[in-house]
């Protein structure tokens, strides 16, 4: 029997596919716990529609990110941190900070966990701070950070 999976089924299959399984295991394991459907005609046209839906979906979800990430290229913001003599510092900017600056100096609400640090910001400077806005999407967010 040909079967729609609903949901990802260890050794069997991924979410969406259509598999080939026994009768009885169709009939007493995937059907009943909600697992599958059976690969009817009216069901393939549904997983058709969705499938659809879900590209469309993902398209503008990459088209966006990539607008975002132009507009994010273009911006940069200031973070102040206490420094001592010879332009060191105590302590170092964190992704939380600088997410917080974003917002409140350009209104982009920016999440701390997408932003990727290489090393920690310890000096006074210019630095590029990748955002990564999608999968396929990964903006550089100009960081200056000086003396306050």
């Amino acid at each position: 029997m040909k079967v729609i999976l609903l949901e990802d089924v260890k050794s069997l299959g991924k979410k969406g596919e259509i598999v080939t399984v026994s009768d009885g295991y169709a009939r007493n394991a995937i059907l009943p716990k909600k697992l599958g459907v059976e690969a009817t005609t009216k069901n393939l046209n549904d997983l058709k529609l969705q499938n659809q839906h879900a590209e469309k979906v993902a398209a503008e979800n990459l088209a966006n990110a990539k607008a975002l990430a132009k507009e994010i290229e273009t911006k940069k913001v200031v973070v102040k941190i206490k420094s001592g003599e010879g332009g060191r510092t105590f302590g170092s900017v964190s992704t939380k900070e600088i997410a917080a600056a974003a917002k409140e100096q350009t209104g982009m609400d920016l999440d701390k966990k997408k932003m990727h640090l290489p090393e920690a910001i310890k000096a006074l400077g210019v630095y590029e701070v990748p955002v990564k806005l999608h999968p396929q999407v990964t903006a550089k967010l100009s960081v200056h950070v000086v003396e306050g």
